[in-house]
């Protein structure tokens, strides 16, 4: 996918202009595998077990954000870092709507690609990581919202340290040093 007809899409999807909703069409369209190779990243490891396989993560990520209307990207990255936030939404959502279902029974087990929540305490159930770990970076963006992104950048979004440096205008061994102590954080906002 040449970033630059994503970019030309995002544009156009941006505009106001009448074309905006096939702009955003072909824009899904055209980053459809980029954006199911981000849901099978986010459902790793049991993501399954919620009824939420990875097209359904697509397509309940494309309905939320054309309900929305609301397109906070201006380039690709930006675009696919968007994206992961909204699938992160709708995990924890489905998450929330699993324990609402299961009160007072027993939780199936799921899975998030922990590298953020390498530590968490033992025992702790998949469907509770989720809001956990979603719980966690809420609070740390209200206390480092820079440090918030760039985990949600890393996390979520899957950008290695060199694209997340480009993205937020510092350098690697920065975005390397923030991940350390957004790391630290988390684990003790985990922890707490």
């Amino acid at each position: 996918m040449p970033p630059s007809d994503l970019t030309l899409l995002l544009e156009q999807a941006q505009a106001g202009q009448p074309g905006e909703q096939q702009a955003r069409e072909a824009l899904f369209a055209l980053a459809y595998p980029e954006l199911k190779r981000l849901a099978h990243a986010r459902l790793r490891d049991g993501g399954h077990k919620l009824a939420l396989d990875t097209t359904a993560l697509v397509h309940e990520s494309y309905l939320r954000f054309q309900a929305s209307g609301a397109l906070r990207a201006t380039e690709r990255r930006g675009f696919f870092a968007f994206a992961a936030q909204v699938m992160r939404s709708v995990i924890v959502d489905t998450v929330r709507e699993h324990q609402a279902q299961r009160r007072g029974g027993e939780l199936e087990h799921v899975t998030l690609d922990s590298r953020v929540a390498d530590g968490l305490p033992n025992g702790q159930s998949g469907a509770d990581e989720v809001l956990h770990v979603h719980e966690a970076l809420q609070r740390l963006a209200e206390a480092e919202p820079e440090l918030a992104r760039l985990v949600e950048m890393r996390y979520f979004g899957g950008f290695s340290d060199a694209e997340i440096a480009e993205t937020l205008a510092i350098n690697e061994r920065t975005v390397r040093r923030h991940w350390d102590k957004a790391r630290l954080l988390l684990l003790a906002l985990l922890e707490g």
